[in-house]
């Protein structure tokens, strides 16, 4: 009776290793195949979203073409597949495409300390704290930079010591690296704050030389441009085609098309010069829908000839003053009055010049300058919701 009892005891624990060994692989397997499943969607759905770039990109063209340059999608190029007549060739499929103007934003290759000092100051910082992130972040760009707030931050005493690398910025968490800045960007958690965010709506890191105003926000209407709440109404108005501003345009809506325009509708006051009328980078979001899955594609392009192009100054070493790239990559931007100076080598032709000289050549229009999908994609986090009354 012993010995069939241990028997049974050794037929039971194998049973239990064996249940558990089987569901384990059946967790597994099952995590498997939903990640070979959800990557053949994704191929499948990733066909329709370059196509749909594709058409989006020929739309473009023709309203450039006609127009001499792409302004605003109140042009009436919003709906790009609509316009073109085209939808998705995979039965089931859905596709939309929405658009951001990137060159809306401020190209921070670009801006001088007393811009920089007046879009934080706009932020609602202190005139001393506004300066002294304006001292960290041009003293991490630029060489020459001098600090009008103490110091330049020491990075040879971090716990792993670094050096600033002397050039403009290469993605937006590169502010984690900077002193003060990280402070002021993220949270005790390492996480992205709403200023963040703000700083990424308001400052882009290709290289053009000025925002468009038909795709600009109001922080940079005001701390760039310096204008009056009463003045940014004038624009949203007649953008709209509203109030003063109405249109006998069918679509009810305009866009400025020379600084002229722009004096005419805001006034004498406020800086008009620092805008530009045309789109120098648009980013295309396109997303296709199939039951409950998506694949999202973003890409941002600039026209071949005049666009923005993308920055790859390379790194300086302070103390031997050389770059550490021995390519010499680099794309020198034009500096206007008030403007720093970036510091860059121009040796050989940059990454985007030669895409460029390449797109030429094959007649292709634009140039790609950045193209990401799914959760490559950068997306703001939704407003926290409002707190009910008591």
């Amino acid at each position: 009776m012993k010995s069939r009892g241990s028997i049974l005891v050794i037929i039971m624990i194998t049973l239990v290793f064996t249940a558990t060994a089987l569901v384990a692989f059946l967790e597994k397997a099952s995590t498997d195949l939903l990640m070979d499943a959800r990557t053949v969607t994704n191929d499948r759905l990733r066909v329709d979203a370059y196509s749909a770039l594709e058409v989006t990109l020929a739309v473009l063209q023709d309203f450039a073409t006609a127009d001499h340059g792409l302004r605003s999608p109140n042009e009436g190029w919003g709906s790009p597949l609509d316009w073109a007549g085209w939808s998705s060739p995979t039965d089931g499929h859905t596709v939309e495409v929405a658009f951001e103007d990137e060159s809306g934003k401020i190209p921070l290759i670009r801006i001088g300390p007393a811009d920089m000092l007046a879009m934080f100051e706009n932020w609602n910082m202190s005139q001393n704290d506004a300066q002294r992130l304006t001292d960290v972040l041009l003293s991490w760009m630029h060489q020459n930079y001098i600090p009008s707030v103490g110091p330049s931050p020491d990075y040879e005493q971090s716990t792993l010591p670094y050096d600033p690398p002397l050039r403009s910025l290469r993605n937006y968490d590169e502010l984690r690296d900077i002193d003060y800045a990280r402070d002021i960007f993220y949270d005790t958690d390492g996480r992205r704050n709403d200023l963040w965010w703000r700083f990424y709506s308001d400052f882009s890191l290709f290289n053009y030389a000025k925002p468009n105003i038909n795709g600009t926000n109001q922080d940079i209407l005001v701390g760039l441009g310096q204008y009056t709440a009463s003045q940014m109404d004038n624009v949203t108005d007649f953008l709209a085609g509203k109030g003063d501003f109405v249109t006998p345009n069918p679509l009810g809506v305009q866009w400025f098309q020379s600084g002229s325009q722009i004096k005419n509708v805001l006034g004498p006051s406020g800086k008009p010069a620092v805008f530009a009328t045309t789109i120098s980078a648009l980013r295309i979001i396109i997303t296709v829908h199939e039951g409950a899955s998506q694949f999202r594609l973003a890409a941002v392009v600039s026209p071949a000839q005049g666009g923005a192009t993308t920055v790859q100054t390379t790194a300086t070493d302070r103390k031997k003053n050389t770059s550490d790239d021995q390519s010499g990559e680099s794309n020198r931007a034009a500096t206007l009055p008030g403007q720093v100076t970036p510091d860059t080598n121009t040796s050989v032709p940059t990454t985007a010049q030669t895409n460029a000289a390449a797109a030429s050549a094959l007649h292709f229009p634009f140039t790609i300058l950045d193209i990401r999908e799914n959760n490559d994609i950068l997306t703001a986090p939704p407003p926290p919701a409002p707190v009910p009354p008591a």
